[in-house]
């Protein structure tokens, strides 16, 4: 099977994917003009509209615009489907979280940048969404259970936050913490789990161009069990690299320990790519059932974007990078 993606070589968007500078300058402007709105409606009833606004001030901007850099082979796999078959072990260890996730308090939603970086800084979501270059991505999911998503993410690359932290040139990694909060989320009442959700990349990883920051799907906010309000797309990794509502990013120079190499280390490792040849030891990754059709289908190398990342690992083929 061919490779799933057409890229650019620079990939850079073309003239008329980029955000106009009109539009960037006003994005505080809209999001605090969404908040009227939603103020307005209260004062007769909330519409669905103005209620999806009170609660993320960021809705007024979406849908983003198509990067058509990002081509797929497969169908999309459709919302109702993709928003009831979740993975979120802080609302609890099955597939069918949907509604307890509802719980997630989205705003006020801060994220902390620190390390190895010029200057620590803390700062809202929405003033984060405001500094971005914001884009729809179709990438593949793929889950080390042997399952598989197509997905219409929006939000922005990781080598643009890479590039606003300012790391020092000491940083080898990049470290992203989930938050902790019992009362939330019930999941996280389960002590044999090491809370908070931890997952890392090396700075290689973090700056190529597939690693995506996303704040929605499906042409609007993220939906809380989706890991509302920012988590990360890392689309040749199996899915459990992709962290979920993610408070905190540090730049260190050790490798972290993630959540899943401290629960099983004999069955997750640090890299987690998706290799067909390699087997979890416990199952076959030769294959993977695509989640909306039922299909049964032969699974690719780094989950078919080998093109763009094969590159991140060479000469490491001895070690035990690929899960």
């Amino acid at each position: 099977m061919a490779p799933n993606i057409i890229c650019r070589k620079s990939w850079e968007l073309a003239g008329l994917q980029t955000t106009p500078e009109s539009a960037f300058l006003n994005r505080r402007q809209l999001i605090a003009g969404m908040g009227a709105i939603a103020s307005i409606g209260s004062l007769g009833g909330l519409s669905a509209t103005s209620a999806m606004a009170a609660e993320d001030p960021s809705a007024g901007l979406y849908p983003f615009k198509r990067n058509e850099a990002f081509v797929l082979d497969r169908d999309m796999t459709p919302e109702d489907v993709n928003s009831t078959y979740n993975n979120f072990y802080e609302f609890g260890s099955h597939k069918q979280i949907s509604k307890a996730a509802q719980k997630l308090r989205i705003r006020p939603w801060t994220l902390m940048i620190d390390g190895l970086v010029d200057k620590p800084v803390e700062l809202g979501i929405d003033d984060l969404i405001a500094k971005m270059p914001l884009e729809e991505r179709l990438y593949r999911h793929r889950c080390v259970e042997a399952w598989s998503m197509t997905i219409p993410w929006s939000g922005f690359s990781l080598k643009s936050l890479v590039e606003f932290a300012k790391p020092l040139s000491g940083a080898k990694y990049v470290r992203f913490e989930t938050f902790v909060d019992k009362s939330m989320a019930s999941g996280q009442g389960q002590s044999w789990y090491p809370w908070p959700y931890v997952e890392g990349l090396t700075m290689a990883e973090a700056r190529n161009d597939l690693a995506f920051m996303v704040t929605g799907a499906y042409g609007k906010p993220l939906a809380k069990q989706f890991g509302s309000p920012l988590r990360l797309a890392l689309p040749w990794k199996y899915g459990f690299k992709s962290i979920k509502s993610i408070v905190k990013i540090s730049f260190t120079d050790t490798a972290p320990k993630s959540f899943w190499q401290e629960v099983s280390p004999g069955e997750y490792g640090f890299y987690a790519n998706v290799n067909p040849k390699v087997n979890h030891k416990r199952w076959s990754q030769a294959s993977e059932r695509v989640l909306h059709s039922g299909e049964r289908v032969p699974t690719l190398l780094f989950n078919g974007y080998g093109e763009q990342v094969a590159g991140l690992y060479k000469g490491m083929e001895d070690q035990k990078i690929w899960y």
